[in-house]
């Protein structure tokens, strides 16, 4: 093996694409890795931290982190260690073939980043360039050699590097060349660290390697899903539990913010929170995948997010609950592929959602039901609150399920979960003995089947055959489709037939389906998306749950062909240039995906049953 500092050739790389990169993390922060080698993203020492890496949002002088072969282009293969989150990239040159090999340990205090080099044939030049901008690459640290650790220090960060691999500063970047030959391995650390502390000690990398395997094996060897699909239902739950704040139980909707809903457009949101409204169905992936302990996690989490009063409940929160998620624009960032402004932080977080009380309440229902059941006198008084709220809030028009930044409207879906809330919670209550509960049950029903009227009533539009998106709209909405999926009308019900038919005709462009029409500017942005994958799911669910299995699992099928190379979903996807848009990779769609495994292989397993079962009866 060829170690040695030599001149470090200037190159410039084709930026990737969104589905191009692979996703490595420690349960407590992620970064983002593309088939080109290089580290894009990644912020330390939690997902919402400032970036050391973000070159995503703007070039290489933004910070990132490329080993690649030296006469760069894209790797052959990749792939995650099976049942792990270790992810493997292999490069395949006229000289030789090589592997490398990304991981970030679970973590015990330091937040490491790991690469280790392998020669599978022949020999290899490669290169290193290490890029360090502090502070969404605003600040160029100082950089010095310490003890042979490469240590960059800037205002609270700093990280340090270890190679046995030479380096040399090349303007504000550090850089090296090496050979590397067949069965030679070329290890590279990287550790982030409070600039104010010690430098961490140094890590053994095969030992980390096989530890971090270890763990993520363990782990997903918990799961009880015995379904179809399993390999990609494993893959979603082990980037659902990457995204899993460890010390909080916490799941983040995306490690990424800004990656744009339609390349060029505004659409550029920071996702690095947690998002009340994907409670239940977060819940229900976990439970259906065997994941117990991750949901308890998540429902204790949820139940000290919304601790107060019920009218300060925020739709999403900080990994740890925070609640100040002030939104600015990071003037210096271009943006993904010019895709502008870059944002940090959520404005949304103070909208006022209707629907996220009928996530909480619809969450605690189905904890107390599932394998995570608890009675909690504290769950008794928060449902009390917000019920008590909720009576008359349900009443006022909201901000909706899609965020819209414009005048607030009565949305359909917001008040289908509101039903929800007072439908739960009667539920929880109508078997109890307390005193008084059993009237507050009744009294919940009754209001329960004043919003069912009044939905049934103002939001659907007769001539057309169609629930619509707000009263007295004629517009569409594909949260429409969750009505059958939380039980307000069954799907065979001929008005949601009749739903289901005119968002298969008006919002769906090569059968996937869109949130809503953005032509029509309800949200108070310019128009411009792609299609959005979760409510795609949503709308396999409602063909199997009409009958039209074939159909569903046919569109299933379509959309797990969408993930990349090692399993990854965004929140959307543009169907005419064939790229993934927005945040990447994404809870939602994720959750969705295995939520519409469940239920078609249910659906699988019940009709063999029957089948067997006629059989034997006619034998």
């Amino acid at each position: 093996m060829t170690i040695r500092a030599t001149r470090a050739d200037s190159f410039r790389r084709v930026p990737s694409r969104i589905e191009q990169y692979a996703m490595v993390g420690d349960t407590q922060t992620a970064a983002l890795v593309g088939d080109d080698g290089s580290v894009d993203w990644l912020c330390a020492p939690r997902f919402d931290s400032t970036a050391q890496f973000a070159a995503l949002l703007g070039d290489d002088s933004h910070g990132h982190w490329l080993i690649a072969p030296a006469a760069g282009g894209r790797a052959a293969r990749r792939r995650y260690r099976d049942g792990t989150l270790v992810l493997e990239t292999e490069f395949d040159m006229p000289e030789g073939s090589v592997r490398i090999t990304d991981f970030m340990p679970i973590r015990d205090k330091t937040v490491d980043m790991v690469r280790i080099v392998e020669g599978l044939r022949g020999e290899v030049p490669m290169k290193m360039h290490l890029t360090i901008r502090f502070d969404y690459g605003s600040i160029i640290p100082w950089v010095r050699s310490i003890h042979g650790a490469l240590v960059a220090i800037g205002g609270p960060d700093a990280l340090v590097l270890r190679t046995p691999v030479e380096t040399r500063g090349v303007g504000h970047s550090t850089v090296a060349d090496f050979t590397i030959r067949r069965g030679e391995k070329v290890p590279f650390t990287l550790a982030w660290f409070p600039s104010h502390e010690d430098i961490p000690h140094a890590i053994n990398s095969t030992w980390a390697l096989s530890r971090t395997t270890s763990w993520w094996r363990d782990w997903t060897k918990q799961s009880r899903y015995d379904g179809e699909w399993s390999e990609i239902v494993q893959r979603s739950a082990i980037t659902l539990k990457a995204l899993t704040y460890a010390p909080t139980g916490g799941i983040m909707a995306a490690p990424t913010t800004s990656l744009p809903e339609w390349i060029g457009g505004v659409r550029n949101w920071d996702y690095r929170f947690c998002w009340l409204r994907d409670a239940t169905f977060t819940l229900l992936a976990l439970l259906h995948s065997g994941y117990d302990e991750e949901a308890r996690a998540w429902r204790a989490w949820l139940l000290r997010a919304v601790a107060g009063e019920p009218s300060d409940l925020q739709i999403m929160y900080g990994p740890a609950g925070e609640r100040r998620l002030t939104e600015w624009e990071v003037s210096w960032l271009p943006g993904y592929e010019e895709s502008h402004p870059v944002r940090i932080g959520n404005a949304a977080s103070a909208q006022f959602q209707l629907d996220v009380y009928g996530e909480v309440v619809d969450a605690l229902y189905q904890s107390r039901t599932g394998a995570i059941a608890e009675r909690e006198i504290n769950v008794y008084h928060l449902i009390l609150a917000m019920l008590d709220f909720l009576e008359d809030a349900w009443k006022q028009p909201d901000d909706g399920i899609w965020e819209v930044r414009g005048p607030r409207k009565h949305f359909t879906h917001s008040k289908v979960m509101a039903w929800v809330a007072f439908d739960r919670a009667a539920r929880t209550l109508e078997n109890s003995p307390a005193d008084g509960d059993a009237e507050r049950a009744t009294h919940w029903k009754a209001i329960r089947d004043e919003i069912r009227a009044e939905v049934c009533t103002k939001a659907y539009d007769a001539d057309r055959k169609t629930f619509v998106q707000c009263y007295g709209s004629k517009n569409l909405d594909a949260a429409l489709l969750m009505m059958p999926l939380v039980g307000f009308l069954p799907a065979t019900d001929e008005r949601m037939q009749g739903t289901v038919a005119a968002i298969e005709k008006d919002l769906t462009t090569e059968g996937f389906v869109a949130r809503y029409s953005s032509e029509e500017k309800v949200d108070g942005l310019p128009p411009g998306e792609g299609v959005f994958l979760p409510c795609t799911f949503w709308l396999a669910d409602n063909l199997a749950l009409m009958g039209r299995v074939d159909h569903a699992r046919a569109l299933f099928g379509r959309l797990i062909g969408l993930a990349n190379d090692v399993g990854l979903l965004a929140e959307e996807y543009d169907p005419d240039s064939k790229r993934q848009l927005g945040n990447f990779p994404q809870a939602f769609t994720h959750v969705s995906l295995v939520n519409s495994a469940s239920r078609l292989s249910a659906l699988a397993s019940a009709d063999t049953d029957q089948t067997s079962g006629s059989r034997h009866r006619e034998r």
